[in-house]
C-alpha cells in the first residue's frame, strides 16, 4: 500500500469507529429516566427507616430522661430538649428529603 492509500484507510476506520460511538451513546434518556425512577423508588422506605429511627431514638430518649427525672438530677430539663429536638429534626428532615426529591 502506498502512503496515500494507507492514510485514507486509517481515516475511514477513525471515521467508522466515531460514528458507532456515536451511535451506541444514543439511548441515554431512557438510562437516566431508569436511574431516576430506581432512585425514587429507594425513598418511601428510607422515609420509613428514618422514621423508625426517630420512634427508637425517642423512647431510649424517654427512658433516659425518666430515669433522670426520678434520681432528681438537675440537668433533666437540658436533657429533654436536646432528645425532642433530636427526634424532631428526623421527622423534619426526613419530611423535607422526601418533598424536595419527589
Amino acid at each position: 500500500m502506498t502512503r496515500k492509500n494507507l492514510r485514507f484507510f486509517f481515516s475511514a476506520v477513525a471515521f467508522l469507529m466515531t460514528a458507532i460511538s456515536a451511535f451506541a451513546q444514543g439511548n441515554g434518556t431512557a438510562g437516566i429516566t431508569d436511574a431516576t425512577q430506581m432512585v425514587t423508588s429507594y425513598f418511601d422506605p428510607a422515609t420509613k427507616l428514618i422514621y423508625a429511627i426517630g420512634a427508637v431514638v425517642g423512647l431510649i430518649g424517654g427512658v433516659k430522661v425518666y430515669s433522670k427525672f426520678s434520681s432528681g438530677d438537675p440537668d433533666t430539663s437540658k436533657t429533654a430538649a436536646s432528645w425532642f429536638g433530636a427526634c424532631i429534626f428526623l421527622i423534619v428532615s426526613a419530611t423535607i428529603l422526601r418533598s424536595f426529591f419527589l
